[in-house]
């Protein structure tokens, strides 16, 4: 009877432990994502902020073309943070891209604006942004994957729907994305 009772304690001790190094596994995963997702919210104010020094350039060009936009995006403009879902990130990618095709517009009407060295160096600036994003959306559609993949797997997916772990959304590219404008 002793050796049997041994047997099934160390059977239990076995598979809680193996549920606790599941758990703290799948943590590991999600604060990747979460972590992932806080660092395009980060970059994606400061190409929002990139963006309004850009607009604040072509107020001498096109004042109220300018101050039209600018109130536009703050009043779109929402913060990014962990808890954010991948359509919200669309969301305001798309405000960008929108802002962006409109400043085009402008500058392609003022070829002085065009020339200007602070414009050249602020586009860069959005440019430099824009490819930190896609960076980080990379890392979190990693992270996703990796989530994801562990999560479907057997036994991890009965655990992970005991203790509240769901598969999450990737970040997908925007198909009809405005291209950046150019500064030639």
């Amino acid at each position: 009877m002793l050796p049997t009772f041994i047997t099934i304690a160390v059977i239990i001790a076995v598979i809680v432990l193996w549920i606790i190094s599941t758990q703290r596994r799948l943590v590991v995963l999600d604060e990747n994502i979460s972590n992932a997702m806080s660092q395009i919210g980060v970059q994606l104010s400061s190409r929002f902020d990139a963006l309004t020094a850009l607009l604040d350039l072509t107020k001498g060009y096109a004042r109220h073309e300018s101050e039209t936009l600018i109130e536009t995006i703050k009043s779109r403009r929402s913060v990014i943070t962990a808890k954010s879902t991948p359509d919200e990130v669309m969301r305001q990618e798309g405000v960008i891209s929108e802002a962006l095709g409109r400043i085009s517009m402008v500058t392609e009407q003022y070829p002085d604006l065009k020339a200007n060295q602070n414009y050249i160096k602020t586009m860069d600036a959005v440019q430099t942004f824009e490819n930190m994003v896609r960076t980080s959306r990379l890392i979190y559609n990693d992270s996703v994957t990796k989530l994801n993949r562990e999560i479907r797997m057997f036994p991890v997916s009965m655990v992970a729907g005991m203790l509240g772990f769901g598969q999450r959304d990737y970040l997908v590219e925007q198909a009809d994305k405005a291209d950046m404008p150019s500064m030639k």
